[in-house]
């Protein structure tokens, strides 16, 4: 599948531009990700967003990773389900380049791209990239976590970027997942616990069927990350699920955790 930018750079260009990076391997050695070797760096959370992905349509499902960065998410999502097609949906042209590098790195180009664009696009920007409303089957999305406002940016553009947005950017987020999610079709994020409120407030006006699903670093411990689930035109309403603990007593993951991180394995919300 032929990558789709909207950067004046040519690949060569961006290649020469890319700051250091290093190769990891995800789900077990399935995939081999090259990312910055400094600011954000995709881990356990993208993992757990992709393998949350089970869409329940036909088989050729379409995805749309969201601020997509190296396309970790949906790369992961691409290797565990066969059928389905993706788009990696990145602002920074220069991670963007990186998330098609690693899509032809892993012989998963005749089913997923890269897309220079963001939640701000203009309709004609992203029609001209293929991209049209109500189109996508699921919509998954790993969020800056921190608000512009609340601190000091990071002095790394790119760690920057990925780190924080503005204090009106998760309504921006939840209103472009609304947009290119089909009627019926899931939007799902993952972000910090703490953020909930915030989650639910911009998540609920758009989407039915809500699942809140908690990740746990310990048993007995609060959770860090909650994973949101929502279906576009679905009145049914909100649910707590049972939730994923990480680690045992230890520093190892559980059995449960190990089968999604390492094997691939479906997290089921």
């Amino acid at each position: 599948m032929e990558a789709w930018a909207a950067s004046s750079m040519t690949p060569s260009d961006l290649e020469q531009s890319l700051p250091p990076t290093t190769s990891d391997v995800f789900l077990g050695d399935r995939l081999t990700i090259r990312q910055p070797l400094k600011g954000y760096r995709a881990g356990v959370d993208a993992v757990l967003l992709a393998a949350s992905v089970h869409p329940n349509g036909p088989q050729g499902a379409t995805l749309l990773d969201i601020g997509a960065g190296v396309g970790t998410v949906g790369l992961c999502a691409a290797a565990r389900l066969t059928q389905l097609s993706a788009v990696l949906l990145e602002r920074e042209p220069v991670l963007a380049h990186l998330a098609q590098s690693n899509a032809q790195a892993n012989g998963l180009t005749a089913r997923v791209r890269a897309v220079t664009a963001s939640v701000t696009s203009s309709a004609p920007e992203l029609s001209s990239l293929g991209l049209e409303p109500d189109s996508f089957d699921c919509c998954v999305a790993n969020p800056p976590f921190h608000d512009e406002e609340a601190g000091t940016a990071a002095g790394d553009a790119l760690k920057a970027a990925s780190h924080a947005m503005p204090s009106t950017g998760l309504e921006d987020w939840a209103r472009f997942m609304a947009r290119m999610v089909r009627p019926a079709g899931r939007a799902t994020l993952i972000h910090k616990a703490e953020a909930l409120t915030r989650i639910l407030a911009v998540m609920a006006p758009r989407f039915g069927s809500l699942v809140v699903f908690p990740i746990f670093p310990r048993a007995g411990e609060s959770a860090i990350r909650v994973i949101v689930e929502g279906i576009k035109g679905s009145r049914a309403p909100l649910e707590f699920r049972q939730g994923l603990v990480l680690h045992e007593d230890g520093h190892g993951f559980t059995p449960r955790a190990t089968a999604i991180l390492r094997h691939g394995a479906a997290l089921e919300i």
